[in-house]
């Protein structure tokens, strides 16, 4: 168990109807239910990061409320096929955090990202989600710095584009950390 799918914030707010929806961010989730199913038949490990903010939040001062904390938006995509086998970690759980990478985020008992991943054995990881140039960018430039082989999953992954082009700038900068781009199988 060397592999790991990280399946960063596939949440209802950042999908068409949230309130900081990114564009077809729906659509990432077919591929990453393909990768699912395929790390679940080799036996790699599966986690899932989610914004889990608490109603007021310094992070608010940046960005629309967002995926409070046991609220609809906060909810993984309906069409994600997420299952007891994905260890979830939630981040931006306190008051003035704005925990962008999956890897600021904790397990229910408290357990970091990449502790968890460590104790498994992983080394490498295969990353999708949203949004591209944010928490997607933030996971894997923190993955690459903790010494994990990444592997960015393109067809899996959309940008918010704040200014034109910030998905493939993104991209660019995450292939120059180190980062294998493929597509989902």
């Amino acid at each position: 168990m060397d592999r790991a799918l990280m399946l960063v914030d596939p949440q209802n707010e950042f999908c068409p109807g949230g309130s900081l929806a990114v564009k077809n961010g729906d659509e990432v989730m077919e591929p990453l239910n393909r990768m699912m199913a395929y790390a679940k038949k080799n036996n790699w490990i599966l986690t899932a990061s989610r914004d889990w903010h608490p109603k007021n939040t310094s992070h608010f001062k940046k960005w629309l409320p967002h995926c409070v904390k046991d609220t609809k938006g906060a909810k993984f995509h309906p069409a994600l096929k997420v299952t007891k086998d994905v260890m979830v970690f939630s981040k931006g759980t306190l008051k003035d955090q704005d925990a962008y990478s999956a890897f600021d985020g904790h397990s229910k008992s408290g357990e970091a990202l990449a502790d968890y991943l460590k104790s498994y054995g992983v080394n490498e990881v295969y990353v999708g989600g949203l949004a591209t140039d944010y928490c997607v960018k933030a996971t894997v430039l923190d993955a690459i710095k903790k010494g994990f082989k990444v592997h960015l999953l393109l067809d899996a992954c959309r940008a918010v584009d704040l200014k034109k082009d910030d998905g493939k700038r993104a991209i660019a900068e995450m292939k120059k950390a180190g980062a294998v781009l493929i597509t989902a199988l």
